[in-house]
């Protein structure tokens, strides 16, 4: 499963969106904007009448929690009066203004650690709503191991964490777990400290819940807090991950989700956001992380499992400041789909020569396919070659293959005879050789 964070904004509007399926008897507005300016929140208000009539609450929406504790929330109760279309749109453009600095840690309001400072870009402004603390619950679902995780909580709130042992129910279920099994769990395992008067509701709520997590494809979901009031709720505060390898699948039923960078972090490049694209609208696994695009050593490895394996020996034998990328392409990708990741891993490589003067190493591994056809990959594989090849040589890059499944007898004389008639270097191995020697191949030749 491949986990990537999601904005708040986007996680509310995907239970938004499912909303009458998941929680029938409840009922949520959905009252929810996502801006990068104060003028672009002013603009939101022509269509948007409540931000015009509702008293207000602004945060960043950058994948970082603790905004409380940041002193990066603006709401009615922190300062005197409500927080209206005005004061938002001018609190938003204050602290897009300049490099925030947030912490990721406190004890207790006190910050630990150091922390990381960058520009605040998205801001979600929602309507205040009034209640009360003993109305504010807490519940979230993940995946751990083979087992999905529920735990639920009578307290909300930025203090659950402390004490959450003693605070937080957990209750684990079996992937084959039937409806009626789940639903008998949740409501035997319901926090005996949450009201008589709302545990059928909060029953009733963390049943709709965890089968929206499910059916949905999330790999993480918190909701810190909710409110519960009768029937009404409202989502105060969340926090979600999906599993990115059923993009493919749930393009609809998420809508126009983004995958952001998070705060602190390095934009992503655009090589990298096209594979990203790409994944998305595939069955297949094409993944791409750039590490150290000026590094001497490129891969193309085929399985989430064994680029993990040939990271860990390259960075053991050649060192990690000689790593230039990280990535994957499985799950039976198509010649075309093959074909755009290697021109994209080509193209980045060819770029610049080493400065070191050595020549470039390009390692196309994995282990033995179970069903991807190997010669199927490696015609995308060659069709890349033949549009690189005068790159590839101006820069220097010898290959090395080894690849074992369906086909690859012809996949490896395929891509031995196209290198040879290109004039590009390259060694080929099947599964006689060990999965990583020619990590130790290319590494000892001079």
């Amino acid at each position: 499963m491949a986990q990537k964070s999601i904005r708040e904004y986007d996680a509310k509007s995907i239970l938004a969106r499912h909303w009458d399926k998941y929680f029938p008897d409840f009922s949520y507005p959905f009252e929810s904007v996502l801006v990068q300016s104060g003028d672009e929140l002013k603009e939101a208000a022509k269509t948007h009448e409540w931000l015009k009539n509702k008293p207000l609450v602004a945060k960043p929406d950058m994948l970082f929690g603790k905004r409380g504790k940041n002193n990066l929330v603006l709401f009615k109760d922190q300062k005197p009066g409500d927080v209206t279309l005005e004061k938002a749109a001018s609190w938003i453009d204050e602290k897009a203004s300049s490099p925030q600095s947030v912490y990721f840690s406190f004890d207790g309001d006190t910050p630990t650690g150091e922390p990381k400072t960058d520009k605040l870009t998205h801001f979600i402004v929602e309507p205040f709503t009034p209640h009360t603390q003993e109305e504010e619950y807490y519940i979230s679902a993940t995946v751990v191991g083979d087992e999905d995780v529920l735990y639920m909580s009578a307290e909300g709130g930025m203090e659950v964490e402390e004490g959450w042992d003693e605070k937080v129910t957990e209750v684990k279920f079996k992937i084959n777990d039937t409806e009626e099994e789940i639903e008998k769990k949740i409501r035997e395992n319901v926090p005996t400290d949450i009201p008589e008067k709302d545990r059928e509701n909060f029953a009733k709520f963390a049943i709709g819940f965890f089968k929206a997590f499910r059916e949905l494809h999330f790999a993480y979901l918190e909701i810190n807090p909710f409110v519960m009031q009768g029937n009404k709720i409202e989502l105060l505060d969340m926090v979600a991950k999906l599993d990115d390898t059923a993009g493919f699948l749930m393009k609809e039923e998420w809508g126009d989700v983004e995958f952001p960078t998070a705060f602190g972090m390095e934009d992503k490049s655009p090589e990298v956001l096209a594979i990203e694209e790409a994944d998305a609208k595939s069955g297949a696994s094409l993944k791409l992380t750039l590490l150290k695009p000026e590094a001497r050593i490129w891969t193309m490895v085929a399985g989430g499992g064994a680029s993990v394996v040939y990271a860990d020996t390259i960075a053991d034998m050649a060192g990690i400041e000689d790593l230039a990328n990280y990535g994957e392409y499985s799950g039976g990708p198509t010649t075309g789909e093959t074909k755009f990741y290697a021109e994209t891993i080509l193209d980045l490589m060819t770029r610049e020569k080493d400065p070191k003067g050595r020549d470039k190493i390009l390692i196309i591994g994995g282990a033995i396919a179970n069903f991807t056809d190997v010669a199927k990959t490696f015609t995308g594989i060659i069709q890349a070659f033949e549009n690189y090849a005068d790159k590839m040589k101006e820069v220097g890059v010898k290959i090395y293959v080894r690849r074992g499944g369906p086909n690859y007898e012809k996949g490896l004389k395929d891509i031995k005879e196209a290198a040879d008639r290109l004039g590009l270097p390259i060694e080929v191995y099947g599964p006689e050789t060990h999965i990583t020697d020619i990590v130790r191949m290319a590494l000892e030749e001079k």
